[in-house]
């Protein structure tokens, strides 16, 4: 392995201090679930993750989203899936979440506050799992 220069090093300090920035919850009020269960993980929700932190650097929201990982949010017929909690919208969990999807997702909803219609999926109700 090669010498790290001096630079190098520094910029290697800044890219951790922005992982570390990105985990802290701290004055963040809009959340970012990805579902990344071996189901999600096997419908690709490594790249939507991927695609969400990108989405989020590139409209420097980094101050006020916080993105998550999750198990299995029980809807493995739609992953990958992605709920997005913030104030004034209500909690929605997207499913068939791509690359593509997961960028309008952060733009249109978090941005925008509009609803991505064509991939709100949602929970099971209560009432009707079996037990």
């Amino acid at each position: 392995m090669a010498k790290m220069t001096l630079e190098d090093l520094r910029k290697l300090r800044d890219e951790r201090k922005k992982d570390l920035n990105r985990r802290d919850v701290e004055g963040k009020n809009v959340q970012i679930i990805v579902g990344m269960g071996t189901c999600g993980i096997a419908a690709g929700a490594k790249s939507t993750f991927d695609a969400i932190l990108a989405a989020v650097d590139e409209f420097h929201l980094d101050k006020d989203v916080v993105i998550r990982q999750t198990g299995c949010m029980g809807l493995c017929y739609v992953e990958p899936t992605v709920e997005v909690a913030m104030p004034g919208m209500p909690a929605t969990i997207y499913g068939k979440v791509d690359a593509a999807v997961a960028r309008e997702i952060v733009q249109k909803h978090v941005v925008e506050k509009t609803l991505v219609e064509n991939h709100i999926f949602d929970r099971p109700a209560a009432d009707i799992i079996q037990k």
